[in-house]
């Protein structure tokens, strides 16, 4: 997820130019850019689109129906890696390291709250507008020509996982400059006192049977790793000791939760029974998944400082975060048209019984071209993470408030009505978030253009 906003961009390159190619931008890196927070960027990216792709496991049964096996479901020994696998946490610890730096830089520019959330807004939202205005199409076209409406409520509840997650991280993203405050008044009590009241939202949730209260969450329980990344800019985790001590607690925690007590072991979302699912909503489990993956994972930063300051690794690094929306957002449904065009062409590629020795043989050419997928969505698409600069004046807090409410509203009601049901193709569900973003000013009223060139540019996301 692209932790972009406005703020100072890389490179000191004037937004207003066209933008770099990624060789010249990857030069234009200036030293005291932590590389660390893109490379996190990137690599998580990377590991979602392979774990989405390698546990939708597509394949024809004997009468030529389109069926999926869950990794999780057929191999429970996938259960523990989830813990190394599912990276959603490392998302938000980045991500309050830029979106602190990027607040903190608005303020020493005189910019107020309401400008600094637009800006912010149309660097999150607006990849999004394409791919629910393709679904919005794509969905009754198909029904006209025959598909059903459980491949299609299947193929679209599959495609738009990733904008209720990205619903998720707009609201933290949201109250930063309070977050923010909060921290630099209390500090690491802001942590313990969001796990703690995240264990309590559980508990309601749980055992009193009030699945709505859950949902309050993915703010508290999310909201306490974005305070790791306030701590990560600020050097409050400074130092190998600290950061190992901060992933034991974040262990043992999960040893308690997940393996001593009710929470299911995986942490990805599946049907886990009588155990509780730790993703939808979000628990608690998933504020310790983030403590111990962020002390883990930066306790080798000045491994990955130096490692990144090889050209290829960086040069990499630079690319991926230039199109890291595109690829989050479109990677599902690439996964859909490829399976539906090997499907029309005789089950290419999906005769064999997913996660047998045949499956996995076949997994890097089946990962080969769904990336060209990839590629041919960022070369059409990719300009979208791109908006130009935004002459407008900086308007009235409550306008982008407002839109941030109704789009993650808009989303939150299409992850849980869907587009298909038994009954009809509800093709006018994606357009609400569409509508939000145009109405309060987010996309639409600006009277910039797109920024783009004859060949796709990468940018670094700003801070």
């Amino acid at each position: 997820m692209c932790a972009a906003g406005s703020g100072s961009h890389a490179g000191g390159v004037n937004p207003r130019t066209a933008p770099l190619r990624a060789t010249e931008l990857a030069a234009a890196t200036p030293e005291d850019r932590n590389r660390v927070v893109d490379f996190l960027r990137a690599a998580a990216i990377l590991v979602v689109v392979a774990g989405h792709w390698l546990m939708a496991g597509l394949y024809l049964d004997g009468a030529g129906r389109m069926r999926r096996a869950d990794l999780l479901d057929e191999a429970a020994w996938t259960h523990p890696l989830t813990w190394v696998l599912q990276v959603m946490p490392l998302f938000f610890l980045v991500g309050g390291y830029a979106n602190a730096l990027s607040w903190r830089s608005a303020r020493q520019r005189g910019r107020g709250y309401g400008e600094w959330l637009r800006a912010r807004l149309r660097r999150l939202t607006l990849p999004v507008l394409p791919l629910l205005l393709f679904w919005a199409v794509a969905a009754p076209t198909g029904h006209a020509l025959g598909l059903s409406l459980q491949q299609l409520r299947i193929a679209t509840t599959a495609a738009l996982v990733p904008t209720w997650f990205l619903a998720a991280y707009v609201v933290v993203v949201s109250i930063t400059p309070w977050a923010l405050a909060a921290w630099e008044d209390r500090g690491w009590w802001t942590v313990a006192l969001a796990l703690g009241l995240g264990g309590l939202i559980d508990w309601i949730s749980v055992s009193l049977d009030r699945p709505l209260i859950g949902f309050a969450n993915y703010l508290v329980v999310w909201g306490a790793v974005h305070q790791l990344g306030f701590a990560w800019l600020d050097g409050r985790l400074a130092g190998t000791g600290r950061r190992l001590l901060l992933g034991a607690i974040g262990l043992v925690g999960l040893l308690v939760l997940a393996v001593l007590g009710p929470y299911a072991v995986a942490m990805v979302g599946f049907d886990a029974g009588d155990q509780i699912n730790n993703t939808y909503p979000a628990r608690v489990t998933m504020g310790f998944l983030g403590l111990m993956q962020a002390g883990f994972v930066l306790a080798f930063e000045p491994q990955l400082r130096r490692l990144l300051q090889r050209r290829r690794v960086w040069l990499a690094t630079v690319l991926v975060n230039g199109r890291i929306m595109t690829v989050y957002l479109w990677h599902l449904t690439v996964l859909g048209a490829v399976a539906g065009l090997a499907q029309a062409f005789g089950g290419l590629g999906l005769h064999a019984r997913p996660f047998g020795s045949q499956w996995w043989g076949e997994r890097p050419l089946w990962f080969a071209v769904l990336g060209l997928g990839v590629i041919l969505a960022i070369a059409l698409l990719g300009r979208f993470e791109q908006p130009g600069p935004d002459p407008r004046p900086a308007p009235p807090a409550w306008r982008p408030v407002a839109a941030m409410v109704a789009f993650c509203a808009g989303l939150g009601v299409l992850a849980d009505w869907g587009i298909a049901t038994e009954g009809e193709v509800r093709w006018w569900l994606p357009l609400l978030p569409v509508a939000a973003a145009y109405v309060f000013g987010v996309a639409g009223a600006s009277r910039s253009r797109w920024q783009h060139s004859a060949q796709p540019a990468a940018q670094l996301p700003r801070r």
